[in-house]
């Protein structure tokens, strides 16, 4: 869709207005209800900050998506796993809080109600006494309400993400990762900054870092999927993406992006996984985003600007770790620079490969960032 902004006008406006009146985001009633005011740019901007989306007072898809689910509470709906588009919301989202605390396995409490989260209803439902039909309605929601929790300190999601990375051991080969280069279509470019005779794309550096480590990874035996070609003829959306790493069963997903910023002076690399406001997160793509940050500071110098939790589709929606980098500043001249060397991008490469590497070592035979010799790995598997 059309990110739909300020100054706009018309009925989807009008549907924004009431759901941010309903979230106490903004008390503008405005003189022409239709039209996208400053104060309903604020509340966008508000809502944003609070859902982990990229703050711009624009709703484009995925802002969109995030306030038709926030309409939602538990108990205003019957909740069931509908195919092949699953029920979304605020309420889903609840509902797998409250099975996770009772030691239900929903996976991550990411707001979609697929079938793992009907098969804990249902298992609920036959633990209760009740029809185990995985739909939770009145009867369902009272008896969830009426139990206490069945789990204690610790957390239940971190342990069982942790048991699977270590039930694989620390051999890479066999494991199947999908890297994402973002943007990619003739209208999607990302950031783009001219510079003499040559033009630089994030989309372009985004997808020979995406080939580089496709060889690099697919050399210690993984079976590695890029979600789209250098040149697709159309945009890949967000949840194209996504649906594409859950198709194949995944075990991680790494997201390639570059920065871009009005001030020069901006610079540095971050890494995101899923996580809210509210505290739910994906503990092991928090792991993964820790371990590629401190791989990649290590190795390139560039400067650490941190690990961050957001809520974009791409991470959200996907059910395995995954994580957005966003390697250095094209509009910074000194990250510029560095980007544009093909031997930089290498030491890039390396870097994700050794915190991938990481992943599958248990939490307490871990190594020192930036120890590893890649081209050892590459070499032990030739053996």
């Amino acid at each position: 869709m059309r990110p739909i902004r300020r100054g706009d006008r018309g009925a989807a406006v009008l549907e924004i207005r009431g759901i941010l009146v309903g979230l106490n985001l903004t008390d503008d009633k405005g003189d022409d209800a239709s039209f996208f005011t400053e104060e309903m740019e604020r509340g966008v901007r508000a809502f944003q900050q609070s859902r982990g989306l990229s703050v711009d007072g624009e709703v484009g898809d995925e802002t969109w998506r995030a306030l038709l689910a926030a309409q939602w509470h538990l108990g205003a709906r019957t909740l069931y796993h509908a195919v092949p588009d699953a029920l979304t919301g605020d309420d889903v989202r609840q509902l797998q809080e409250r099975l996770l605390e009772m030691g239900y396995d929903v996976g991550r409490a990411d707001g979609v109600y697929g079938p793992r989260t009907a098969r804990a209803v249902a298992q609920f439902q036959r633990e209760v006494g009740l029809t185990p039909d995985g739909a939770c309605g009145p009867q369902t929601l009272h008896a969830l309400r009426r139990l206490g929790r069945k789990v204690t300190g610790g957390a239940p999601l971190r342990l069982r993400e942790e048991q699977v990375f270590r039930a694989y051991g620390p051999v890479l080969v066999g494991r199947q990762i999908v890297i994402d280069p973002g943007h990619g279509s003739a209208e999607d470019p990302g950031v783009v900054v001219p510079e003499g005779p040559l033009r630089w794309s994030e989309a372009d550096l985004a997808y020979d870092l995406a080939a580089r480590l496709e060889g690099r990874l697919a050399a210690c035996g993984m079976r590695v999927h890029l979600t789209r070609g250098p040149n697709p003829p159309a945009e890949v959306s967000s949840l194209q993406r996504a649906q594409l790493a859950n198709d194949l069963g995944a075990d991680l997903l790494i997201s390639l992006h570059l920065d871009g910023h009005a001030n020069p002076e901006a610079d540095g690399v971050a890494a995101f996984h899923y996580g809210t406001d509210n505290g739910v997160t994906s503990t092991m793509g928090e792991r993964l985003a820790g371990l590629v940050l401190r791989e990649i500071v290590a190795r390139t110098g560039l400067r650490n600007c941190q690990v961050h939790a957001k809520s974009w589709d791409v991470l959200k929606l996907t059910r395995m770790p995954a994580v957005r980098v966003d390697i250095g500043y094209l509009t910074s001249p000194s990250d510029r620079e560095r980007l544009t060397d093909p031997r930089f991008r290498d030491r890039v490469v390396e870097a994700i490969v050794a915190a991938v590497q990481r992943m599958y070592y248990p939490v307490d035979a871990d190594v020192l960032t930036g120890s590893i010799d890649v081209s050892a790995l590459r070499a032990e598997l030739a053996r």
